[in-house]
């Protein structure tokens, strides 16, 4: 009896967390466009294909300051991490063997991507759905590195979480297309969709964003490095604090109702304002989230995420760039310097983003508790 109180409780919890997410991240932009007298049917559009956005030109002054305060956070992290290298560990990849099913996800992956670089005229009929079996097989293949490495991984040990970070991450993604609306930082070519198709396609590629950048964080965080460099770090308690919760809410609030009427300067918020929203959520509830062991100085959870969705980011933003549905950016006083089609201070746009994936995936842990 005492276990169904729990799950229902933690069920509970779960549901409010995201009712209070989605509505501020739904419900702010939009309002901050009909308070500026901006006209909103562009915004409903879909499939998005309008371009009512102006964005503004390259800055050297923008782009200092925004490399500068990159670098500002990054670099101390970097060294850190060099040093947990230098420390004379070396990981084994020899401890298990390699999956079959790691074997599978080997050749499906390579298989997916010459079809995704080449223009074979009679696969042209699939030309534009490799993304999905693209990044399946690369799903496949980080659970069986970190199988072979660990003898553990989400897909044997957790299957339940596994399947349920699907689903759920289709719908993490949506937010984030909706969010994209206010201030058009990428738009997709190469598709030409009936809303329906458009909907089933875009879901199933989303549906593999949380289970790849979770994943590439488990391998990571199997790593000994990590834990020379990062279990005993710099200590900081602000996280914990209901007054600092409270406060991030209310700024994040006020950021998401100018997004859209300011986006050349707050685009950046397209990644901050659900991380900082979702931790002061959690923080209110006094729960645990992605941030929390940093204040005893254990940042590994931290620097595992953020370093697995840049990981992740530089597969997606190479794949992307020879194939045939593809996204483009156009990117606010920093669009230059190209890695692909991402501007090189774009990547660093990965690392919140893989706070954001860490958070939703400990709220889906609760969740998946009864699986």
């Amino acid at each position: 009896m005492n276990k169904k109180v729990i799950v229902v409780t933690d069920m509970r919890s779960i549901l409010l967390k995201f009712i209070i997410l989605a509505g501020m991240l739904l419900g702010l932009p939009l309002l901050g466009i009909v308070l500026a007298g901006y006209p909103i049917i562009g915004y409903f559009e879909f499939p998005p294909k309008t371009q009512y956005i102006s964005h503004a030109p390259f800055s050297w002054i923008a782009f200092a300051a925004y490399t500068m305060f990159i670098l500002a956070v990054v670099l101390p992290l970097i060294i850190r991490g060099f040093r947990g290298f230098k420390s004379g560990c070396i990981d084994s990849f020899n401890k298990y063997s390699f999956p079959w099913w790691g074997w599978i996800g080997v050749f499906t992956g390579i298989v997916a991507w010459i079809f995704a670089w080449t223009r074979f005229p009679w696969f042209v009929c699939f030309q534009l759905h490799t993304f999905f079996p693209l990044w399946f097989s690369f799903i496949l293949v980080v659970n069986a590195l970190c199988y072979r490495k660990s003898g553990n991984c989400m897909m044997i040990n957790r299957p339940g979480y596994f399947i349920l970070l699907f689903p759920v991450s289709a719908m993490f993604w949506w937010f984030f297309e909706y969010l994209n609306r206010f201030v058009q930082n990428w738009h997709y070519l190469g598709g030409d969709f009936t809303p329906w198709k458009y909907f089933l396609y875009a879901t199933l590629s989303f549906s593999t964003v949380l289970p790849a950048v979770l994943g590439t964080r488990d391998l990571i965080l199997t790593s000994s490095w990590l834990e020379k460099g990062f279990k005993n770090f710099a200590k900081i308690n602000k996280f914990k604090s209901k007054p600092t919760a409270i406060t991030c809410i209310v700024l994040s609030g006020v950021g998401l109702l100018g997004v859209g009427v300011w986006p050349d300067y707050l685009f950046p918020l397209l990644w901050i304002s659900p991380f900082l929203i979702l931790i002061s959520v959690m923080t209110l509830f006094g729960e645990n989230h992605a941030l929390s062991d940093i204040t005893s100085g254990d940042w590994r959870v931290v620097i595992s995420s953020a370093l697995a969705a840049f990981i992740c980011g530089c597969f997606w933003e190479m794949w992307n760039y020879f194939s045939l549905a593809k996204w483009v950016y156009s990117v606010s006083f920093v669009h230059r310097f190209q890695i692909f089609e991402m501007p090189i201070l774009g990547y660093a746009g990965y690392f919140p983003f893989g706070l954001e994936c860490a958070v939703i995936g400990t709220i889906i842990k609760k969740g998946a508790k009864p699986f």
